[in-house]
């Protein structure tokens, strides 16, 4: 992804960075999720330091990142990591942590 087209980024703490696009941020934004319109940076958040990491059941290279915002409230941010590269898949608000294996914090 060219740097000109990066939204915004965030350094994980399992160490690696995801990239998001403003392409990919309007995206979820316009159409999967309008809902986290403006929520970038709760969404920064949620990759940065969140409170629970979890691999997707379905595809291992998925993550999934919550960070509590009330009580029964999360956002949760889905990212696929393959390689050294990882994006952004959607982000979205949900009150419950989905099934799958616990990566972080361990």
């Amino acid at each position: 992804m060219s740097e000109s087209y990066v939204f915004f980024e965030a350094l994980t703490p399992i160490g690696f960075r995801v990239r998001v696009s403003r392409g990919r941020w309007e995206l979820i934004t316009a159409i999967k999720h309008p809902v986290m319109a403006g929520g970038e940076i709760r969404v920064q958040s949620a990759l940065e330091s969140p409170d629970e990491i979890r691999q997707s059941r379905t595809d291992p290279e998925v993550l999934l990142f919550y960070k509590a915002e009330a009580p029964k409230r999360w956002t949760c941010a889905v990212v696929k990591r393959t390689n050294d590269e990882a994006f952004l898949v959607t982000a979205y608000p949900t009150d419950a942590i989905k099934e799958g294996v616990r990566i972080w914090p361990n």
